[in-house]
């Protein structure tokens, strides 16, 4: 196993890819669990990583983020809530602005670091965004600055849902004006009753300007195994980028 000081070799150090979505609650995490349980069926050993949350309950241990916990949970190896979560927020808020309420900043070295130590002991690292891709985080950080900071490709997660095609081809646009590689995006079915899904889809299909790298259907209890069945794509992806 590659060591966990800073100082590891640059060879040592896995892959990475960051997550982002159209919206808030449109199954960024559930994407993020897949993604590992995929790599992980191949063999692989891989972290996950969620920087910043904002909705985190108060525990004996500190601050704690439920869908962060998930992502720990699904490591391949145990690792310090810390890592996983440098910077956590109690109120469900717009992030820079609980950071506000906490009298902190949002800051990019911690992340980095915290990054870079799960790197160092894994084949891949999958990193989740908060929010959308304009979220702020600070006076002058958006979430874009992550994926940069860490330089990884982005991964869009669109909500197939009333709106999606708006949301998802503006979510697009954001990212390539940032510089950034927008590698692909996953349709996630978070909405049984839309109207002419099949429909939207094919529209993201001919629009957006990457692979669609899986289409993960309503799931009423997913788990990270059944979402992992649908991205057949995003493993070929990360199988390439080995």
């Amino acid at each position: 196993m590659p060591s966990t000081d800073g100082d590891a070799p640059a060879q040592a150090r896995g892959q990475g890819l960051f997550v982002t979505g159209t919206d808030t609650e449109i199954g960024k995490t559930e994407v993020t669990l897949g993604l590992m349980s995929a790599l992980q069926q191949r063999g692989l050993r891989v972290l996950g990583m969620k920087p910043v949350a904002a909705g985190c309950a108060m525990t004996a241990d500190g601050l704690r983020n439920e869908d962060a916990r998930r992502i720990q949970a699904q490591g391949s190896r145990p690792v310090a809530y810390a890592q996983i979560n440098p910077c956590a927020f109690a109120p469900p808020i717009a992030p820079h602005i609980a950071a506000a309420q906490a009298g902190v900043e949002i800051a990019l070295a911690p992340i980095q670091a915290a990054y870079q130590g799960l790197a160092a002991q894994a084949d891949w690292v999958i990193v989740e965004g908060v929010g959308g891709w304009r979220v702020p985080l600070g006076p002058e950080l958006t979430l874009a600055d992550l994926p940069r900071a860490l330089e990884l490709p982005v991964l869009l997660v669109v909500g197939l849902r009333l709106g999606c095609l708006n949301h998802a081809l503006l979510s697009a646009e954001a990212i390539h004006t940032s510089g950034l590689p927008l590698a692909g995006w996953i349709a996630n079915g978070v909405d049984p009753a839309m109207a002419a899904a099949e429909d939207n889809l094919a529209t993201l299909h001919a629009r957006l300007p990457a692979p669609c790298m899986g289409v993960v259907p309503y799931l009423k209890r997913p788990t990270p195994e059944r979402v992992a069945e649908h991205l057949q794509g995003a493993l070929a992806f990360t199988s390439a980028a080995l």
